[in-house]
Order: structure tokens, then sequence, then C-alpha cells
């Protein structure tokens, strides 16, 4: 499969979407990206890489940053973290209140914000330096040692982030996380404002789409199941109330985030990632979502 030619065939094919959506804007931060970037970057397991448009510029990955999180709590906590966090799709919006009252402060799944927001409380009782811990598993999941927070976005989503924080309130209440709510907050927004490139997140989720292999990463190890695991959520609940539209038109694993990125894997194939900021009405990259429903059409590739 001539994978370059693909990806760029298809960032031809998109460029009329170019003005569609809009940017995460209520996260002040993220408002001043520059709207017009894209980039996809396509690895695949025989250690071949292809790339288009601003493939090493960095980006914030926001929610695609709670799969690194799952991947640590389930290796730490095992199967014991799902008396936690659910792992159900939950149909109503990535930040509701109202679905979190009703089931008693159990979060349907992990990626959700009430579901990450557990699993940031979940490392903090658990790991010595949670912040350094967490860093250096997406450090070397993706091959790069100079991958950081930014600071002012995590900043950003804290000083406005008062939706959030009635949700780590709410789950306070109902005794579903341990750690101070402001602890537990910071925490939260600084693993969202973890920053990579195209170029480094597919390389980070190249572990998931090669499961058949080891998972050992600083010091965090997941079986081939439990990798298996963390993919189905992913198909079942990574694109907040998009999960089924994506699966439909995509047919991959994967995980998007309000930066405008968006990872998903191909099962013992390849893994990708893509980035544009403007995004539709439930929080996913216009521009990202049609190039992977391109890319699963033209190659046709996909687990289905």
């Amino acid at each position: 499969m001539n994978y370059q030619a693909v990806l760029e065939d298809i960032s031809k094919a998109v460029r009329p979407l170019a003005g569609q959506g809009k940017l995460a804007d209520y996260i002040p931060a993220l408002a001043n990206v520059n709207p017009d970037k894209y980039a996809v970057c396509l690895n695949s397991i025989d250690g071949h890489m292809y790339s288009v448009g601003d493939a090493g510029e960095r980006f914030s990955l926001q929610s695609i940053s709670k799969v690194f999180s799952l991947a640590m709590c389930l290796s730490i906590k095992g199967e014991g973290l799902w008396k936690r966090v659910g792992k159900e799709p939950s149909g109503t919006a990535f930040n509701s209140l109202v679905q979190l009252e009703a089931e008693h402060g159990l979060p349907r799944n992990p990626f959700i914000n009430a579901g990450a927001i557990v699993l940031a409380d979940v490392l903090l009782t658990s790991l010595a330096d949670p912040e350094e811990n967490f860093l250096s598993f997406v450090r070397e999941l993706c091959g790069s040692g100079t991958v950081g927070y930014n600071l002012d976005v995590a900043r950003s989503e804290r000083e406005n982030g008062y939706l959030n924080a009635a949700i780590a309130n709410l789950l306070k209440y109902h005794k579903k996380i341990e750690c101070d709510v402001e602890e537990v907050l910071a925490f939260y927004f600084k693993m969202c404002s973890l920053e990579m490139n195209c170029k480094e997140l597919a390389r980070a989720f190249l572990a998931f789409a090669n499961h058949n292999e080891k998972f050992c990463y600083s010091g965090i190890s997941l079986t081939s199941s439990q990798v298996k695991r963390i993919n189905a959520v992913m198909q079942t609940c990574g694109f907040y109330d998009e999960a089924g539209e994506f699966s439909y038109l995509v047919g991959l694993p994967g995980k998007s985030g309000v930066g405008g990125g968006i990872a998903a894997i191909y099962p013992r194939r390849y893994s990708v990632a893509v980035w544009s900021p403007r995004l539709n009405s439930k929080g996913n990259s216009v521009m990202g979502m049609k190039t992977l429903e391109l890319l699963t059409t033209e190659t046709m590739e996909s687990i289905f």
C-alpha cells in the first residue's frame, strides 16, 4: 500500500472543508491556535512513517491524553479499575452533570471528563510523583524526551473550568475520588495540556496497534488482552457523543481531543494521527474525521 500517495490525495480532497467548524474557544488558550493548520501522519508496524502537512508542529492533546492515563491506571489497578469507572458509551455530552448525578457519581467511561478525573485521582493516590511518572510514560511511548505540559493551557483550563470543578465536587460528594478536589483538577488539566505533534502521537499509539508485542514503557506494563480492551473502549467511547458515527464512517479504534487532534489504530497494521483545529458540534475535528473516513475508504482497511 502506497500510504504516502494516499495521504497526499486525501489532504487535497479535504481542503474544501477547511473553513468549516470552530475552535474550542471556551478554553481561551486554544482560541489562539491557527485554525488553518492541518497534518496527518501514519506509522506502520513494520517501521515506516508517512506524513503530510504540519506533522512536526505540536498541539494540545486534550482528551487524547486520557488513553495514556487509562493505560497507566489499568496497569496499576487491573480489573479493579472498573469498580471506579464504567466502560459504556455515555450517550450524553462529555461534560454532562445530569448523567453523573443520576448514576450516583459513577462515570460511564474513562474518556468522558468525569471518568478522566477519576483516573487522575487513581494516579495521584498510587504514584509517588504522578506528574513526572505520567510524563516519563508518554515520552517513552512517543520516543521524544522533549514532550511536555503546556502550563499556559493548563492554567487557562483551570481558570475557566467551572463545569469540570462541579463534576469533581460531585465525584467527591459521592466518594468516587480520594484526593483534594483542587489537587485532582490541577493534575487533570495538566494531563490535558500535554503537547505532541502528529509524528509523536502516531508513534505513541503504535504500542496500542501492535498489541502482540510486549507493552512495557517506563514501568507501565499491560498484557495483550489489556491493550485490546483499551482499544475496545476507544472504539465505543473515544469520540464523545459521536463514537457510533466514527465507527460507521471510519471503523477504527481511536480517540479525539478538542485541540483538533485524533489518534487511531488499525490493529497489527498501523497507527495514525491527524490534526486540524476546527471542530464540529460534537467536539471532533471536521477535517480530521473526514481524513480518517477517506483513509479507510480508499485503502479498504478497517476492523470491519
